[in-house]
């Protein structure tokens, strides 16, 4: 995989697939290559799961150069799908990469090791703001990666009039882009996003606001191209459709590489959601010192430094802004504008009998 071009028409997934993921320490949650073998390269590992397109060039390299344990990187799309991977118990991750809501819910489940900070001690390089968590107090389960926001990413050329598809009615209650719309299969976040587009929090949702946002994404259904997992950004890239509910960060990649000026982003007028996602070791971890000395290692100025140039999403590193430059700074993508933030919200998690319900929801959506 060429680290740091956007590959057109091909997810990283694909094209790791395709170039042999083994060879440079990378697998896939269907056919771990070390998660519950112990250390079946030998030596030491770090088994890490971890989103798509969410990684330094050299990152896992470097640290096999740093401490001596190489990193076996498998990949999930969903906080779902991580959340279904561990439900029955832990298959031999040593790192997980939650996002927040997702850490309140596997750690009041009891999946998630407490940290021990004395071995994390770059935590001291996190901006003030993130080294506490109104959904991990003290930060007793998680460490901040990234935070993100989702936004509506765009084709230019296929927007009438050179307008901007500015509100979520674009995506979820419009037939203007009938056919060219793809969603997030997050289930949570999805449903979250369409309460704020109705004028609502997106938490503390009412049920009688659940069964219309549930008919809406029904009556949306023809319209929808696709609910993607993780990469909406290679479908609008690929010409397959022309309006994405992606995140930030993935459109920031997309925007930065070659021929990406035919692309936009944009954060709606209603406000969005606002995710962190988390550096957690899981409960039955079988390499608890070197995930410990991997977070760490991942919180680094230089190593955190080669991450965000790479991924382009917000850091919470104080220690990695300093060293990026005006460009990453400046970015109205990677940073969208106050006003628009003032009106965007944490999801907070509101129990498993909730997380559920919006899980069922999503599946008669995507049944319908």
């Amino acid at each position: 995989m060429a680290k740091g071009k956007y590959l057109r028409g091909a997810s990283r997934r694909s094209m790791l697939q395709q170039f042999g993921a083994a060879a440079i320490g990378i697998s896939f949650a269907g056919g771990l290559s070390a998660c519950g073998q112990g250390n079946s390269g030998g030596g030491r590992v770090v088994n890490f799961y971890n989103w798509d397109t969410y990684i330094g060039p050299t990152t896992l390299e470097d640290f096999q150069e740093a401490t001596g344990a190489r990193v076996e990187m498998s990949l999930f799309a969903t906080n779902d799908e991580l959340f279904a991977r561990l439900r029955a118990g832990n298959p031999g991750f040593d790192v997980i990469v939650p996002s927040n809501e997702f850490v309140t819910r596997m750690s009041q489940a009891q999946m998630l090791m407490e940290l021990d900070h004395s071995k994390i001690p770059n935590i001291a390089n996190l901006l003030p703001e993130f080294q506490d968590a109104a959904f991990d107090p003290g930060r007793r389960y998680s460490m901040p990666y990234t935070w993100l926001v989702l936004g509506i990413g765009y084709r230019k050329a296929a927007m009438p009039n050179g307008m901007t598809p500015d509100s979520w009615r674009y995506l979820f209650d419009s037939p203007q882009f009938s056919q060219r719309i793809a969603l997030l299969s997050e289930s949570a976040d999805l449903i979250r996003l369409c309460a704020k587009y109705k004028g609502h929090s997106v938490n503390a949702i009412p049920d009688a606001m659940l069964t219309e946002i549930e008919q809406m994404l029904i009556r949306q259904k023809p319209h929808i191209k696709a609910f993607h997992e993780d990469d909406g950004q290679d479908l609008l890239a690929a010409g397959e459709i022309d309006v994405v509910l992606e995140y930030n960060g993935d459109m920031a990649q997309l925007m930065a590489a070659e021929g990406g000026d035919q692309f936009g982003f944009v954060v709606p007028q209603e406000g969005t959601l606002i995710n962190s996602d988390c550096l957690c070791i899981p409960t039955g971890a079988p390499h608890v010192d070197d995930a410990h000395a991997f977070i760490n290692y991942l919180l680094d100025a230089e190593a955190g430094q080669k991450i965000t140039e790479e991924i382009k999403f917000p850091t919470p590193n104080a220690a990695v802004i300093e060293r990026m430059g005006e460009a990453y700074k400046n970015n109205q993508v990677i940073f969208p504008p106050a006003e628009l933030m003032a009106r965007s919200e944490y999801g907070a998690f509101e129990g498993d009998e909730k997380a559920r319900e919006y899980e069922e929801i999503f599946t008669r959506i995507n049944a319908a």
